[in-house]
């Protein structure tokens, strides 16, 4: 019997990089999308490329060229990540400036035009709202609303086959995300969290920092830090 095709949209951190797997392990042929926007810490272009290798998964590169996007300081390297509490992050009633506009919108869109193009019958994401930092397009609300305007403006939709999409971590804490992966053997030595575009994991901007506060309360020892 032939597999269902999937598209997952992959950065090469944590939580993508568990998607694809989680997305592996339920039997789904998986194409892999990876962008290139701007962002000051490309090396996770570099870590999504080494893991889709390992996996065995084609990676397509798309690379996006929207000036605006120079309004969040993980495109402008010119503005000061955030450097707050562990305690604060994803705090009610703020915005971090790391936050890019319309970034999972557009990153979904692409991905339906892939899934609608390939006839996959699904596209896979690795949002969460348990430990995040407080983006608005992370919410599970808006991926129900992105999955039925999808069916009404793609070919499989208006044929009946409707491309779901999948956030399997959407309800996950960091914890649990790390040992999900860790279930599913996800090579989480090749993965690429942090907001900085330096060498090694800056430890203080909100990715390191959740991804830290993860490890720990799930016991284990994070790969990628070396």
């Amino acid at each position: 019997m032939k597999k269902k095709k999937a598209v997952v949209l992959f950065s090469g951190g944590l939580d993508s990089t568990t998607a694809l797997c989680w997305a592996l392990s339920k039997g789904y042929d998986c194409l892999a999308v990876s962008f290139a926007y701007g962002q000051r810490h490309s090396r996770e272009n570099a870590a999504a490329r080494a893991i889709a290798r390992r996996l065995g998964v084609k990676l397509y590169e798309i690379k996006l060229d929207l000036p605006w996007l120079a309004v969040s300081s993980l495109v402008n390297g010119g503005l000061k990540l955030p450097d707050v509490e562990l305690s604060k992050i994803g705090a009610k009633g703020g915005i971090p400036s790391t936050y890019v506009p319309g970034r999972n919108l557009v990153f979904a869109s692409v991905g339906f035009s892939l899934a609608d193009a390939v006839g996959a019958a699904a596209i896979v994401l690795g949002p969460n709202v348990v430990d995040y930092s407080g983006y608005p397009d992370c919410r599970p609300a808006f991926y129900r609303a992105l999955e039925k305007a999808a069916a009404h403006g793609t070919r499989s939709g208006s044929g009946g086959k409707k491309i779901k999409l999948l956030t399997p971590l959407i309800r996950l804490s960091k914890a649990g995300i790390a040992r999900l992966a860790v279930k599913l053997k996800a090579p989480l030595e090749l993965t690429w969290s942090c907001y900085s575009g330096g060498a090694k994991p800056c430890g203080h901007c909100d990715s390191c920092k959740l991804r830290a506060k993860g490890f720990a309360e799930a016991g284990l020892k994070d790969p990628a830090l070396k």
